[in-house]
């Protein structure tokens, strides 16, 4: 069920990014609303805009001209140490590449967050429950990535970003790397997760990835088709 109350605005946002060769405008007076509890997909050809865009989504990044605004709050007037806050609790990312750390095992690539967090009880609990809620059984928590299908590597990747418990979820072409009936699947658990309440933006370039959103963004020279 979502709310009427944008929990990511963008307000003519533009994005350049000075080069040798000349300015590149990636986003062009964008403005844009998502209500909570959403689920989108973002599509375009490459150079579209949508990488900037989910950076921008996830405070990575900052506008060169309007304003983002995440939770009512505006990226812009927030100092670093803020966005990391901001970042770290409020939104988890996935990516094509997992980027798991290797030398950990699955268990502590999902507690790593909570450390970060400083939480130091009850952490060990809230992962393993994390990794049982996308589907990882017990016996894989002692495993290393390099030892897991990929499949089951972007499930580990999931539980990653959901082990803090963010309100959003943006998601860099999170089946970019899977056949196509493991990315139906993890496109599943997206859904399941977003009918939880979880708002759900996926940059993709797959109708069929798209077609498990609510709703599609089509960008078109960093404005919106």
């Amino acid at each position: 069920m979502t709310g009427t109350v944008p929990i990511i605005r963008l307000e003519d946002v533009t994005k350049i990014y000075p080069m040798p060769g000349g300015d590149v405008r990636a986003l062009d007076h964008l403005s844009l609303d998502i209500l909570p509890g959403e689920f989108i997909a973002i599509m375009g050809p490459s150079g579209s805009g949508k990488s900037t865009l989910l950076n921008l989504i996830g405070c990575l990044d900052v506008p060169t001209k309007g304003d983002v605004r995440v939770g009512g709050r505006s990226v812009k007037a927030l100092a670093d140490d803020d966005l990391t806050v901001l970042r770290r609790d409020h939104i988890g990312f996935v990516f094509q590449q997992f980027n798991l750390i290797p030398l950990l095992t699955v268990l502590e690539n999902v507690e790593f967050p909570l450390i970060l967090q400083r939480h130091a009880r009850g952490g060990r609990e809230r992962c393993e429950a994390v990794l049982r809620a996308v589907g990882l059984a017990p016996d894989l928590d002692t495993h290393r990535p390099t030892e897991l299908s990929g499949g089951q590597q972007q499930r580990a990747a999931i539980a990653r970003a959901l082990v803090n418990d963010p309100e959003i979820l943006l998601c860099d072409e999170p089946t970019g790397n899977l056949d196509s009936k493991t990315g139906d699947t993890i496109m599943a658990l997206l859904a399941d997760l977003n009918e939880q309440g979880k708002t759900i933006i996926v940059v993709t370039h797959d109708p069929r990835v798209a077609g498990h959103a609510g709703r599609t963004i089509r960008m078109v020279d960093g404005r919106v088709a």
